[in-house]
């Protein structure tokens, strides 16, 4: 097989040596760009196996790089670098068609694993329009042709060609851990382990230790070291069937462990880091279900909502929760001082770091952390 080849898109000159150098250790010939238009140059002039490209370039967004590579090199993976703290970044470029995302500064042992799963798919038979004759490694396929079974498995050739988490709903029996067994046989996962568990049948009490491990001694009953579901699917795929049934505090670390890619074993002073793909199911309707307490679906419902309320009547459009005060909206519109909004919004505010901060013993780094801010932002937000 010829030397697989990476396009490398950044507009600093140490991130892009760092990655040339990491690459060639890997046997793998990077060209490098530092705007999109280069990019773009350098795509149309030859085939490349790999794009990696950070998300903020002089001339635009690495985003804007992802629906021209689909387009004209479709079977080409694109992975994003976003700011370390900015998971929203990095669920825009996967939603987007990007391949899985990595952030600043660059985690070297990660980086090679997704460069190692993007180049897997050189190397695997690419289906184009249908999936029909995919099979698990049971040999399972889906036989219905309707158009409706047909639409699924065009999903599921999509889904193989990125890392991002899974959520697949249904009725009980209509095959849902079938689809995630198929997204795995068709993926760059597909030589790793499918491990699949049902959330519903894990007593709570131990819920984090069956996820994410425990260390000898953490508790009452925990006589040796046990991996975790995490480990057990390592470069391979996690199933969690029902998720909905795990309680809150067990989804928040979840949550936790899917944005930073790492668990904590119960009764450990670390974090390990996972490669581990997510694909979920649930037979509850989630979107009629925005839990109680869940800021981060609040302030993305906030979010969507601002520019809507903007064009409107209302010359003062909403502000997110958790995020720096700005003197001005998006539309330029200066907000009033006696704003009804900006009370609402600021107690929702201070509840919400203090709360974090309640969670995390009132260590601030550890808040900011929480709620997705950086330490200056909830510092400035505190004392408005």
């Amino acid at each position: 097989m010829n030397k697989a080849h990476a396009l490398v898109v950044d507009d600093e000159a140490d991130i892009l040596d760092l990655l040339k150098i990491t690459l060639a250790r890997m046997d793998v010939q990077a060209t490098t760009a530092m705007i999109v238009a280069e990019a773009k140059t350098a795509l149309q002039a030859r085939r490349f196996d790999l794009c990696l490209t950070d998300m903020n370039l002089p001339d635009g967004s690495g985003i804007d790089l992802v629906p021209f590579i689909a387009k004209h090199h479709p079977n080409l993976p694109v992975a994003m670098v976003t700011a370390h703290d900015s998971i929203e970044s990095a669920v825009a470029a996967m939603k987007a068609g990007a391949f899985d995302f990595f952030s600043k500064p660059v985690d070297l042992q990660l980086l090679r694993r997704l460069v190692g799963s993007a180049l897997k798919l050189r190397t695997q038979v690419r289906t184009q329009g249908t999936a029909a004759e995919a099979r698990t490694e049971s040999g399972t396929r889906l036989l219905d042709d309707s158009s409706k079974v047909e639409e699924i498995r065009r999903l599921i050739v999509k889904l193989t060609r990125n890392q991002a988490p899974v959520f697949i709903t249904g009725e009980s029996g209509t095959g849902k851990e079938l689809e995630a067994r198929l997204i795995h046989a068709q993926g760059p996962r597909a030589e790793g382990n499918f491990v699949a568990v049902n959330c519903g049948a894990i007593p709570q009490k131990l819920v984090e230790s069956e996820l994410f491990g425990h260390k000898k001694g953490s508790f009452t009953g925990a006589v040796a070291d046990k991996e975790g579901l995490f480990q057990a699917a390592e470069s391979g795929t996690l199933f969690l069937n029902e998720v909905a049934d795990l309680l809150l505090p067990a989804q928040v670390k979840l949550l936790r462990a899917i944005q930073e890619k790492s668990v904590r074993p119960v009764g450990a002073q670390q974090e390990l880091a996972v490669d581990v793909r997510i694909i979920s199911a649930s037979h509850r309707d989630l979107n009629e279900e925005a839990f109680p307490s869940n800021v981060r679906k609040l302030e993305n419902v906030l979010e969507r909502a601002a520019p809507r309320s903007a064009t409107a009547s209302s010359p003062t459009p909403m502000t997110s929760i958790c995020r720096r005060p700005r003197p001005r909206s998006r539309l330029g519109h200066a907000r009033s001082p006696r704003s009804p909004w900006r009370t609402t919004w600021r107690k929702i505010e201070r509840h919400a770091i203090l709360k974090a901060l309640d969670d995390t013993r009132w260590n601030r780094t550890a808040a900011a952390k929480k709620l997705g801010m950086t330490l200056r932002a909830l510092h400035y937000t505190s004392l408005m």
